[in-house]
Protein backbone atom coordinates (compact mmCIF):
# COMPACT_ATOMS: atom_id res chain seq x y z
CA UNK A 1 0.00 0.00 0.00
CA UNK A 2 2.92 2.31 0.69
CA UNK A 3 3.95 2.25 -2.96
CA UNK A 4 0.62 3.62 -4.11
CA UNK A 5 0.40 6.14 -1.28
CA UNK A 6 3.75 7.64 -2.25
CA UNK A 7 3.23 7.11 -5.96
CA UNK A 8 5.11 10.04 -7.61
CA UNK A 9 2.80 9.90 -10.64
CA UNK A 10 0.12 11.58 -8.50
CA UNK A 11 1.83 14.83 -9.46
CA UNK A 12 0.35 14.40 -12.96
CA UNK A 13 -3.15 14.25 -11.47
CA UNK A 14 -2.43 17.34 -9.38
CA UNK A 15 -1.13 19.25 -12.40
CA UNK A 16 -4.24 18.31 -14.40
CA UNK A 17 -6.54 19.38 -11.56
CA UNK A 18 -4.75 22.71 -11.16
CA UNK A 19 -4.97 23.40 -14.91
CA UNK A 20 -8.72 22.70 -14.87
CA UNK A 21 -9.30 24.88 -11.80
CA UNK A 22 -7.40 27.79 -13.35
CA UNK A 23 -9.35 27.46 -16.61
CA UNK A 24 -12.67 27.24 -14.75
CA UNK A 25 -11.88 30.29 -12.62
CA UNK A 26 -10.84 32.22 -15.70
CA UNK A 27 -14.01 31.51 -17.67
CA UNK A 28 -16.21 32.41 -14.70
CA UNK A 29 -14.26 35.60 -14.07
CA UNK A 30 -14.33 36.63 -17.73
CA UNK A 31 -18.04 35.86 -18.09
CA UNK A 32 -18.91 37.75 -14.92
CA UNK A 33 -16.83 40.74 -16.03
CA UNK A 34 -18.49 41.11 -19.41
CA UNK A 35 -21.92 40.21 -18.05
CA UNK A 36 -21.89 43.76 -16.74
CA UNK A 37 -21.55 45.18 -20.26
CA UNK A 38 -24.96 45.54 -21.91
CA UNK A 39 -25.07 45.17 -25.69
CA UNK A 40 -26.15 48.15 -27.73
CA UNK A 41 -28.71 46.05 -29.60
CA UNK A 42 -30.65 45.39 -26.37
CA UNK A 43 -31.42 41.84 -27.48
CA UNK A 44 -31.35 39.07 -24.91
CA UNK A 45 -29.82 35.62 -25.25
CA UNK A 46 -33.03 33.90 -26.31
CA UNK A 47 -33.74 36.49 -29.00
CA UNK A 48 -30.21 36.25 -30.35
CA UNK A 49 -30.44 32.47 -30.48
CA UNK A 50 -33.65 32.67 -32.50
CA UNK A 51 -32.13 35.28 -34.80
CA UNK A 52 -28.99 33.24 -35.44
CA UNK A 53 -30.90 30.03 -36.09
CA UNK A 54 -33.25 31.72 -38.55
CA UNK A 55 -30.35 33.42 -40.31
CA UNK A 56 -28.77 29.98 -40.74
CA UNK A 57 -32.01 28.62 -42.18
CA UNK A 58 -32.69 26.40 -39.16
CA UNK A 59 -36.34 26.27 -38.12
CA UNK A 60 -36.60 22.90 -36.37
CA UNK A 61 -34.50 23.80 -33.31
CA UNK A 62 -36.17 25.16 -30.20
CA UNK A 63 -34.62 27.63 -27.74
CA UNK A 64 -35.26 26.66 -24.13
CA UNK A 65 -34.42 27.96 -20.68
CA UNK A 66 -32.52 25.73 -18.24
CA UNK A 67 -31.68 26.40 -14.62
CA UNK A 68 -28.18 26.92 -13.33
CA UNK A 69 -25.22 29.06 -14.31
CA UNK A 70 -23.22 28.35 -17.47
CA UNK A 71 -25.17 25.14 -18.03
CA UNK A 72 -25.82 26.21 -21.62
CA UNK A 73 -25.69 23.46 -24.22
CA UNK A 74 -27.08 22.24 -27.52
CA UNK A 75 -28.81 18.85 -27.42
CA UNK A 76 -28.75 17.19 -30.85
CA UNK A 77 -31.14 14.45 -29.68
CA UNK A 78 -33.98 16.88 -28.96
CA UNK A 79 -32.74 19.65 -31.27
CA UNK A 80 -32.83 22.26 -28.53
CA UNK A 81 -30.57 25.17 -27.65
CA UNK A 82 -30.66 25.32 -23.87
CA UNK A 83 -29.71 28.62 -22.26
CA UNK A 84 -29.00 29.13 -18.56
CA UNK A 85 -30.23 31.80 -16.15
CA UNK A 86 -27.41 34.33 -16.83
CA UNK A 87 -27.89 33.97 -20.61
CA UNK A 88 -31.54 33.40 -21.56
CA UNK A 89 -32.93 36.81 -20.57
CA UNK A 90 -29.64 38.68 -20.28
CA UNK A 91 -28.58 41.39 -22.73
CA UNK A 92 -24.84 41.47 -22.01
CA UNK A 93 -22.15 40.89 -24.65
CA UNK A 94 -21.13 37.80 -22.66
CA UNK A 95 -24.64 36.31 -22.71
CA UNK A 96 -25.12 36.96 -26.42
CA UNK A 97 -21.80 35.29 -27.18
CA UNK A 98 -22.72 32.16 -25.25
CA UNK A 99 -26.16 32.01 -26.88
CA UNK A 100 -24.65 32.34 -30.35
CA UNK A 101 -22.02 29.71 -29.50
CA UNK A 102 -24.66 27.12 -28.67
CA UNK A 103 -26.39 27.98 -31.93
CA UNK A 104 -23.04 27.34 -33.58
CA UNK A 105 -23.41 23.71 -32.49
CA UNK A 106 -26.92 23.61 -33.97
CA UNK A 107 -25.49 24.90 -37.26
CA UNK A 108 -22.77 22.24 -37.11
CA UNK A 109 -25.45 19.60 -36.62
CA UNK A 110 -27.52 20.89 -39.52
CA UNK A 111 -24.50 20.90 -41.81
CA UNK A 112 -23.28 17.47 -40.63
CA UNK A 113 -19.99 18.93 -39.42
CA UNK A 114 -17.67 15.89 -39.30
CA UNK A 115 -15.95 16.48 -35.92
CA UNK A 116 -19.36 16.92 -34.25
CA UNK A 117 -20.59 13.67 -35.79
CA UNK A 118 -17.46 11.89 -34.60
CA UNK A 119 -17.83 13.33 -31.09
CA UNK A 120 -21.47 12.25 -30.92
CA UNK A 121 -20.50 8.74 -31.95
CA UNK A 122 -17.78 8.67 -29.31
CA UNK A 123 -20.06 9.69 -26.41
CA UNK A 124 -21.22 6.15 -25.38
CA UNK A 125 -17.74 4.73 -25.99
CA UNK A 126 -16.07 7.47 -23.95
CA UNK A 127 -18.58 7.10 -21.09
CA UNK A 128 -18.11 3.33 -21.07
CA UNK A 129 -14.33 3.67 -21.24
CA UNK A 130 -13.98 6.25 -18.47
CA UNK A 131 -16.22 4.19 -16.18
CA UNK A 132 -14.52 0.83 -16.67
CA UNK A 133 -10.91 1.76 -17.41
CA UNK A 134 -9.59 1.91 -13.84
CA UNK A 135 -11.44 -1.20 -12.57
CA UNK A 136 -10.08 -3.20 -15.51
CA UNK A 137 -6.55 -1.86 -15.00
CA UNK A 138 -6.65 -2.63 -11.26
CA UNK A 139 -7.76 -6.17 -11.99
CA UNK A 140 -4.74 -6.56 -14.28
CA UNK A 141 -2.40 -5.06 -11.66
CA UNK A 142 -3.54 -7.04 -8.62
CA UNK A 143 -4.17 -10.44 -10.20
CA UNK A 144 -0.85 -11.79 -11.42
CA UNK A 145 -1.92 -14.13 -14.20
CA UNK A 146 -0.75 -14.81 -17.72
CA UNK A 147 -3.47 -12.56 -19.08
CA UNK A 148 -2.69 -9.62 -16.74
CA UNK A 149 -0.82 -7.74 -19.46
CA UNK A 150 -3.72 -8.10 -21.86
CA UNK A 151 -6.23 -6.96 -19.22
CA UNK A 152 -4.11 -3.87 -18.48
CA UNK A 153 -3.87 -3.06 -22.19
CA UNK A 154 -7.65 -3.30 -22.50
CA UNK A 155 -8.00 -0.87 -19.61
CA UNK A 156 -5.58 1.58 -21.23
CA UNK A 157 -7.48 1.29 -24.52
CA UNK A 158 -10.75 2.04 -22.71
CA UNK A 159 -9.31 5.17 -21.11
CA UNK A 160 -7.79 6.20 -24.45
CA UNK A 161 -11.31 6.38 -25.87
CA UNK A 162 -12.19 8.98 -23.23
CA UNK A 163 -9.04 10.94 -24.09
CA UNK A 164 -9.90 10.80 -27.78
CA UNK A 165 -13.32 12.24 -27.00
CA UNK A 166 -11.68 15.20 -25.24
CA UNK A 167 -9.40 15.81 -28.22
CA UNK A 168 -12.22 15.65 -30.78
CA UNK A 169 -14.18 18.13 -28.66
CA UNK A 170 -11.57 20.85 -29.24
CA UNK A 171 -12.22 21.55 -32.95
CA UNK A 172 -15.97 21.29 -32.30
CA UNK A 173 -15.87 24.02 -29.64
CA UNK A 174 -13.49 26.32 -31.50
CA UNK A 175 -15.54 26.05 -34.69
CA UNK A 176 -18.78 26.79 -32.83
CA UNK A 177 -17.23 29.97 -31.43
CA UNK A 178 -16.00 30.97 -34.89
CA UNK A 179 -19.48 30.51 -36.34
CA UNK A 180 -20.96 32.48 -33.44
CA UNK A 181 -18.70 35.48 -33.97
CA UNK A 182 -19.40 35.49 -37.71
CA UNK A 183 -23.16 35.43 -37.10
CA UNK A 184 -23.03 38.14 -34.45
CA UNK A 185 -21.13 40.39 -36.82
CA UNK A 186 -22.96 39.70 -40.10
CA UNK A 187 -26.39 39.96 -38.47
CA UNK A 188 -25.47 43.28 -36.89
CA UNK A 189 -26.20 41.98 -33.40
CA UNK A 190 -22.91 43.22 -31.96
CA UNK A 191 -20.68 46.06 -33.11
CA UNK A 192 -16.98 45.48 -33.72
CA UNK A 193 -15.99 47.08 -30.42
CA UNK A 194 -18.42 44.75 -28.61
CA UNK A 195 -17.24 41.67 -30.48
CA UNK A 196 -13.75 41.95 -29.01
CA UNK A 197 -15.21 41.43 -25.54
CA UNK A 198 -17.41 38.56 -26.67
CA UNK A 199 -14.37 36.97 -28.28
CA UNK A 200 -12.59 37.04 -24.91
CA UNK A 201 -15.51 35.26 -23.26
CA UNK A 202 -15.63 32.54 -25.90
CA UNK A 203 -11.86 32.14 -25.88
CA UNK A 204 -11.78 31.65 -22.12
CA UNK A 205 -14.62 29.12 -22.40
CA UNK A 206 -12.71 27.21 -25.09
CA UNK A 207 -9.67 27.04 -22.84
CA UNK A 208 -11.66 24.96 -20.34
CA UNK A 209 -11.89 22.25 -23.00
CA UNK A 210 -8.18 22.54 -23.66
CA UNK A 211 -7.58 22.13 -19.92
CA UNK A 212 -9.84 19.06 -19.77
CA UNK A 213 -8.00 17.49 -22.70
CA UNK A 214 -4.63 18.21 -21.06
CA UNK A 215 -5.82 16.69 -17.77
CA UNK A 216 -7.05 13.58 -19.58
CA UNK A 217 -3.72 13.17 -21.38
CA UNK A 218 -1.83 13.52 -18.10
CA UNK A 219 -4.07 10.90 -16.53
CA UNK A 220 -3.43 8.55 -19.44
CA UNK A 221 0.30 9.15 -19.07
CA UNK A 222 0.05 8.30 -15.38
CA UNK A 223 -1.75 5.05 -16.17
CA UNK A 224 0.94 4.08 -18.67
CA UNK A 225 3.73 4.88 -16.20
CA UNK A 226 2.08 2.88 -13.41
CA UNK A 227 1.39 -0.17 -15.56
CA UNK A 228 4.83 -0.15 -17.18
CA UNK A 229 6.42 0.08 -13.74
CA UNK A 230 4.42 -2.95 -12.60
CA UNK A 231 5.41 -4.89 -15.68
CA UNK A 232 9.11 -4.17 -15.08
CA UNK A 233 8.76 -5.33 -11.47
CA UNK A 234 7.21 -8.57 -12.66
Amino acid sequence: MGYYYWDPTYILVVIGAVICMIASARVKGTFNKYSQLRSMSGMNGAQVAQRVLQAAGIYDVQVRHVSGSLTDHYDPRTKTVNLSDPVYNATSVAALGVAAHECGHAIQHAKSYAPLSIRSALVPIANFGSMLAWPVILIGLFFNTRSSGLIIDIGILLFSAAVLFQLVTLPVEFDASRRALVMLRTQGILADDELKYTRKVLKSAALTYVASAAAAILQLLRIILITNGRRRDD
